[in-house]
């Protein structure tokens, strides 16, 4: 028996799911194969969502109509702003969800949404006519078609787990491993490599004695991830909780050193730099007596808590005795140990911006099958993903996200071009136009364009257009309404910036960094009543109008600079141009460019050791 689908998404974690919804949504009949159906959209780590850069792309997928932020808010029971004393471009939300909620959620966002259904099984083979994926088989023998099939593997393709010496087969703790993909997709050409994660141990609630903690609460001042107001946190919030390792915990650790797969030779694959194991750390840095560790709940009606900061691949009795010597959990009592996972992934330069593979037609990879870690990249990776899938299901136009419009186009621009010697794990650092691609103004980037493709709600887009009005009525509003120095000068005095000697427009006064609007509408009764008479989420309105007043000159910079490099993107390369043959190009890249083969000269440009005299040189090729 055959069954026939346009797409099918091969794995329900957190870039499955956003695959799945969006080529569903888009109206392609879509098939969701997963290995269990009580772990979809699993957190496999911390349950949290965002984080530094992470938030802006959790706060983009809901722009384009992704679930991911929606669920989260669902399921929230915290919720923090990060970076509030940096500039706006830094500002990145923060959740801790309930991890049973979160999976729940997830299940009851998929299974209503027309056009997808789920099969539990697991895929063991790819099938292709010529060079064309066209299907899967799975382990069950059952044969599923299709015009596009996504891979969305996680940890799952040839997983090992480590705890000390013990080797156990897996993608997750007692889930077991997947194989015969890795196997045939190399065997056909893909150039494959292995990678290395992992995560803390958990600990029971009742054995932790939170009085010798810091108490790290949450905020509830209006900001939540999804632009949808009708979205609303509904859990009991709780707190987390900071403690620190100290000199006796580094020493039992490094007792352990010698049955560490990290360091006994046991572990050969990459591991993340920039969330290194707790023994990495006590190595890498040596003259450090204490690092922080943050204890995280896993919801509202469970005892398990998360660990943060203390990953770890050591024997299960140095973790629990290193446990036992920090402040607050000297009685800790285990559910289960840390460990290391090492799993296949496959070198992202071997795809196209669509996440279309080079090798094959409508075959495409998301989340940590390229090499890239977090939640949040998986999930964007997996909305592009599946767009791209439906859009080649209909004959349509690739959905390409650029650098100066999204963090999502940052990520898959640097996996495309750049490729990973690491796990990929997104920064505000990476982003060269990050005051354009701010946490707030994401509806405003990228909501027209989705609700154009069909993506994005007709509410939502509504939302948007009613929003950018009530914002450019605020603006206005600050530009033509003056006040006199009688009315402020006591409210410029106590926040230290000069008085006002003749009359003043309100636009002036919030350009002074001692205030803001907020604080001015507190003085100003007119003002406060035009706030009050915003009809569309009143906080985001004057947060955004705020900050397009005092950080006009920047934004207006990198416009400009972004504009000029963005032209670049338009000058395609013929895709069957042969490299080898320019000797003018340096040799690093002619191979480079061989190899990864970029589309337009601005992809050529932001491939490493592809030098200006390089692209010089293909803009005369061009024509330019």
């Amino acid at each position: 028996m055959e069954f026939r689908y346009d797409v099918i998404v091969v794995g329900a974690g957190h870039a499955g799911n956003e695959a799945a919804h969006a080529a569903a949504r888009l109206g392609s009949r879509t098939l969701l194969i997963t290995m269990d159906m009580n772990k979809i959209g699993q957190m496999s780590c911390n349950p949290a969502i965002g984080g530094i850069a992470k938030g802006q792309i959790v706060r983009e997928i809901d722009a384009l109509g992704g679930m991911t932020g929606i669920v989260t808010d669902r399921t929230a029971i915290q919720f923090r702003m990060l970076n509030r004393s940096k500039g706006p471009a830094m500002w990145s939300p923060r959740s801790q969800s309930d991890r049973k909620r979160f999976i729940d959620e997830w299940t009851r966002v998929l299974t209503s949404t027309d056009n997808l259904f789920i099969w539990q099984d697991t895929v063991t083979e790819l099938l292709f006519r010529d060079e064309t994926v066209c299907g899967v088989k799975t382990l069950l023998g059952v044969t599923f078609m299709a015009k596009a099939v996504i891979l969305t593997n996680g940890t799952f393709l040839r997983g090992l787990l480590h705890v000390g010496r013990a080797q156990i087969p897996g993608g997750r703790t007692s889930e077991p491993a997947s194989y015969g993909i890795s196997e045939q997709l190399t065997s056909l050409g893909f150039t494959t490599g292995r990678m290395k994660t992992g995560t803390p141990a958990r600990i029971d609630a009742r054995s932790i004695d939170f009085a010798a903690m810091s108490e790290q609460p949450g905020e509830d001042d209006g900001h939540h991830f999804s632009y949808l107001p009708s979205v609303q946190r509904t859990l009991k919030q709780m707190s987390c909780w900071i403690t620190y390792t100290n000199p006796a915990t580094h020493d039992v650790l490094r007792r352990g050193l010698p049955d560490s797969p990290l360091y006994n030779g046991q572990i050969q694959s990459i591991g993340p730099r920039y969330c290194p194991s707790i023994e990495t750390k006590i190595v890498t840095f040596a003259d450090k007596d204490t690092h922080q560790l943050y204890l995280e709940p896993e919801g509202v009606d469970s005892n398990e808590y998360y660990v943060n900061g203390f990953s770890s691949s050591l024997p299960w009795q140095v973790q629990i005795e290193a446990l036992h010597t920090i402040p607050g959990l000297e009685n800790a009592v285990l559910y289960r140990p840390g460990y290391a996972i090492e799993y296949d992934f496959f070198d992202p330069t071997q795809l196209h911006h669509t996440l279309e593979t080079k090798l094959f037609h409508n075959l495409f990879f998301a989340g940590q099958i390229n090499g890239t870690t977090g939640y949040e990249e998986a999930a964007g990776q997996g909305l592009v993903a599946g767009v791209n899938a439906h859009q080649n299901c209909i004959g349509g136009e690739p959905f390409i996200m650029h650098r100066d419009e999204s963090y999502i186009g940052v990520l898959i621009d640097d996996l495309v071009n750049k490729g990973v010697d690491e796990p990929y794990r997104m920064f505000t650092s990476r982003a060269e136009y990050r005051i354009l691609l701010r946490q707030d103004n994401a509806d405003e980037r990228l909501t027209q364009r989705a609700w154009q493709l069909g993506l994005a709600s007709d509410e939502r887009h509504q939302l948007y257009l009613s929003k950018r009005e009530a914002i450019d009525a605020l603006l206005d509003f600050l530009r033509s309404t003056s006040v006199q120095p009688a009315e402020v000068n006591g409210l410029l005095e106590s926040a230290g910036t000069s008085p006002i000697q003749h009359t003043t427009r309100l636009m002036d006064l919030v350009l002074r960094p001692q205030l803001d609007i907020q604080t001015l509408s507190l003085t100003l009764p007119l003002l406060r009543e035009f706030i009050d008479a915003i009809l569309v989420v009143p906080h985001e309105v004057v947060e955004s109008a705020e900050i397009e007043i005092k950080y006009k000159g920047y934004i207006d910079r990198e416009r400009l600079a972004a504009d000029k490099l963005r032209r670049l993107d338009y000058v395609t390369i013929p895709p069957s141009i042969c490299y080898d043959d320019i000797q003018s190009l340096s040799t690093e890249a002619r191979q480079k460019l061989a190899r990864i083969r970029p589309r337009t000269i601005g992809d050529a440009q932001r491939i490493p050791g592809v030098s200006p005299n390089d692209i010089s040189v293909l803009l005369v090729l061009a024509g330019r």
